[in-house]
């Protein structure tokens, strides 16, 4: 009698080879789970810039260590390391990073590099903003009725287009602008939106280099010193997650601010402009 014919021995056998594969899954856990790689948290602006396509690369080849990255906004990526499903922070809003660590979750906080946000909008300009003062630029945005395309996400990029709105003279939280809308997406989409619709949009630099589609949107307010935009690195505290895998993590934070590093990141070019600008220990 064989198997197919033996309800109750067909039944002890696909038990113990659930079993065996279940041991043999546990057995390989922590194995995988100490292989060579960390997972980053980080924006969707070093991901959309192609930042990372460029850089991580190089740190593999130096170290041999791989990153998998996931790339959200700022505070979501924060969130994300508070619930240690990440081994390292690569953010950009340093009063958010600062309590961070303030708060336990992170080691020593690095700065990496910086570059700027800029406007965006359509090239004809109908809310006449063009030029170095951002905040102007949003006042006249907000009285035109202009369309304006937000994050909405608790991004880096967010958190710095809501200070701005509000040295302009708008809290957001209690009175959004007629033509403003949030797409809770990254910052990629945002250009999109933009785009499709002739609308206003702030944007990390590196990104806007990168991107595309841009159908006849342009640069239109630039150089303000406010617009100014910090990034740090920093590993999750092993005190909070035990399972985090500091020494990977640390090694991927010291590579970076590294004159290795560093090297990397003033080297990643776009039609022969720097997107980003190393600054570490400064």
């Amino acid at each position: 009698m064989d198997l197919m014919t033996n309800p109750a021995r067909l039944l002890r056998r696909t038990a113990l080879a659930l079993l065996v594969n279940a041991t043999l899954a546990a057995l390989a856990g922590p194995a995988l789970a100490q292989g060579n790689f960390i997972v980053m948290a980080s924006t969707t602006s070093t991901e959309q810039s192609g930042l990372f396509a460029h850089l991580l690369p190089a740190f593999k080849a130096a170290t041999g260590t791989d990153v998998r990255v996931v790339a959200l906004g700022t505070g979501q990526a924060l969130d994300t390391a508070r619930r240690g499903d990440a081994d390292i922070v690569f953010v950009h809003d340093q009063a958010a990073e600062e309590k961070f660590v303030a708060d336990g979750f992170g080691l020593k906080r690095l700065p990496v590099m910086y570059n700027d946000f800029v406007l965006i909008g359509p090239a004809a300009d109908p809310a006449k903003t063009r030029g170095k003062d951002i905040t102007a630029a949003l006042q006249k945005v907000g009285t035109s009725g202009a369309a304006f395309v937000s994050r909405g996400d608790k991004s880096g990029t967010h958190a710095a287009e809501l200070r701005y709105w509000k040295a302009a003279g708008t809290d957001i939280a209690a009175t959004k602008p007629a033509g403003y809308k949030e797409c809770g997406c990254g910052m990629g989409p945002a250009l999109n939106i933009a785009a499709s619709t002739g609308a206003y949009v702030l944007a990390d630099r590196g990104t806007w280099l990168n991107f595309k589609n841009r159908a006849d949107l342009a640069i239109l307010v630039e150089g303000d010193t406010r617009l100014f935009n910090q990034y740090g690195v920093m590993v999750v505290n092993p005190a909070k997650h035990p399972h985090v895998k500091q020494a990977l993590a640390q090694g991927f934070a010291d590579w970076v601010v590294s004159p290795a590093g560093q090297a990397s990141i003033a080297g990643y070019k776009i039609g022969g402009e720097q997107l980003f600008f190393p600054n570490a220990g400064k």
